[in-house]
């Protein structure tokens, strides 16, 4: 188990936080989405807008505990309540903005900047006429079965795999 329990409660109290602001904010009772510590990847979080669920990177919030807890869960906990409040909208639109800044008092960030070494799968270099690229095991393992091709993105050239 790489979260405590501690670790996990602590993230549950700030999803109900989050959902209490939203629901004082907005004057209306949004439903409380499930938490999962099951995502994988570089990927702190996603939120399952249908299914009512956030699922979170565990091996990334054991080492960036207080992140999550400002940024990640916020961040993930604010389309939850876009979605119930206004429906589909453009994921990191103005809506979601709105929540981040106005019920939770928090940066509209998109993107985070933790540290991924831990999470990262193997890797496979390719090269084009810029020089190697990294491919992940899943990209890599397209090429393989050739089901996908890969262009560079600055010189528009074809990757190909360089042989160890």
């Amino acid at each position: 188990m790489i979260l405590t329990y501690d670790q996990r409660r602590l993230a549950q109290q700030k999803l109900e936080s989050c959902i209490h602001k939203a629901q004082t904010h907005f004057n209306c009772h949004f439903n409380m989405p499930l938490l999962a510590f099951n995502q994988r990847g570089k990927i702190a979080g996603t939120a399952h807008l249908q299914r009512n669920l956030i699922k979170l990177n565990a091996v990334l919030m054991a080492d960036n505990m207080d992140t999550f807890l400002q940024e990640v869960i916020p961040h993930e906990t604010a389309h939850i309540v876009v979605y119930q409040k206004f429906g589909r909208v453009k994921p990191h639109g103005i809506e979601w903005q709105s929540v981040m800044r106005d019920a939770f008092d928090s940066q509209p960030e998109v993107r985070h900047s933790m540290d991924v070494s831990k999470t990262q799968g193997q890797i496979f270099q390719y090269k084009c006429g810029c020089g190697p690229v990294m491919l992940s095991v899943r990209r890599h393992n397209k090429v393989v079965r050739g089901k996908q091709t890969y262009m560079c993105r600055n010189c528009q050239q074809a990757l190909t795999a360089i042989q160890n």
